[in-house]
């Protein structure tokens, strides 16, 4: 048994794409992670979340939400999303994983079609094999989902994109949002990576274009991102949302988000809320040093430096660690072509010298 996947794993090493967990030092100035606001290493947050979580009797959901794992602090941090994101009803999840499965497997029936960006989240396109009729269009390309709409016969239609993507650090075509509502398509956001950090109120993708709730959008953010919790959510029209309760199994057959981790999210997003203002200035600071010193334009704070190369982006990760500072090194297949991912977080002048490292290396 010892040898059993031993020769995919040596083909893995080959191409220069194992993988395997590390734990770096707590010293270490972390530009490769998703806690874009740095909301981590905010004690205050984490004594009010216990301090709260005290009041209850039990600090655990111990079943499902369907069962009678569903908490006054779940119900809680859905009303806060509902009137924050003007949104008929919200629910709970445990990761985004099984909120891209809960929506796909559920959502698409057998006379629908299922379209999705070529680049949406691996949890979508697994989610994808238990669907009959699927495509993927172009990434971001409108124009290339509108001709799939025209080309293909379906009952409905969902579409599934992200408000940024997470390694390329695009924000999503605004006209797939004009399609969908001409076509009367079902639109699934996952906004994982655009809350917190894009929007005149942080809110993401919808609050970025000022587009307003319509029937057929679904919005899917998770929480460990900029909210720096861990667990997801569904926002929703309200028979969407009970649908979903009667229906998807990641929801049905899971037990409930953790107790803890949805009050500090809820208490994150209050954050955000309060101090919104000095957040935006400080990415808007960190865009512009990103795009004096490495030429890279992104609204948001995810900036891909191009290599092209597995072993490069891994020598130019290994350089900037004996400086400690850690930065992604994403390689194929992740990504079609292997990319240096700097994520805007922590503090001005350690992301400042963060760039010139790299800019040292790209300019070799």
């Amino acid at each position: 048994m010892k040898d059993l996947y031993e020769k995919e794993i040596n083909a893995i090493k080959r191409a220069n794409r194992f993988r395997q967990r590390k734990i770096y030092s707590e010293e270490m100035y972390d530009f490769a992670s998703n806690d874009y606001l740095s909301l981590a290493n905010n004690k205050k947050l984490l004594k009010k979340t216990y301090k709260n979580l005290k009041k209850f009797k039990s600090h655990s959901p111990k079943s499902s939400l369907l069962v009678g794992g569903y908490h006054p602090i779940h119900k809680k941090f859905e009303d806060m999303l509902c009137k924050n994101n003007n949104f008929e009803k919200a629910i709970v999840v445990g990761s985004g994983f099984l909120a891209n499965i809960a929506l796909i497997e559920s959502l698409v029936r057998k006379s629908d079609l299922l379209l999705l960006d070529e680049e949406y989240h691996a949890s979508g396109i697994m989610a994808s094999l238990l669907v009959k009729n699927k495509l993927t269009f172009k990434h971001n390309n409108a124009k290339d989902l509108e001709e799939k709409l025209k080309n293909n016969s379906y009952n409905r239609a969902i579409v599934c994109i992200e408000g940024v993507y997470s390694m390329s650090g695009d924000l999503a075509n605004k006209e797939i949002f004009n399609i969908a509502n001409k076509e009367n398509t079902i639109l699934v956001i996952d906004e994982a990576h655009s809350v917190g950090v894009i929007g005149d109120n942080l809110l993401g993708i919808l609050d970025y274009y000022n587009i307003k709730r319509r029937e057929n959008i679904i919005k899917m953010g998770t929480l460990g991102k900029a909210i720096s919790s861990y667990g997801a959510y569904i926002l929703a029209s309200s028979h969407i949302v009970s649908y979903l309760e009667n229906k998807a199994k990641s929801i049905i057959y899971t037990t409930a988000p953790s107790l803890f981790d949805i009050e500090l999210a809820r208490l994150s997003m209050k954050y955000i809320k309060k101090n919104k203002e000095k957040i935006k200035k400080q990415i808007i600071i960190k865009q512009s040093l990103v795009k004096e010193k490495l030429n890279i334009s992104k609204q948001a704070l995810i900036f891909p430096v191009p290599t092209n190369d597995n072993n490069h982006a891994i020598k130019v990760q290994n350089t900037l660690l004996e400086k400690s500072i850690l930065v992604g090194a994403i390689r194929t297949p992740t990504v079609d072509k292997a990319i240096v991912r700097l994520i805007g977080r922590g503090k001005i002048e350690k992301f400042n010298e963060a760039l010139d490292l790299l800019k040292e290396e790209f300019n070799a």
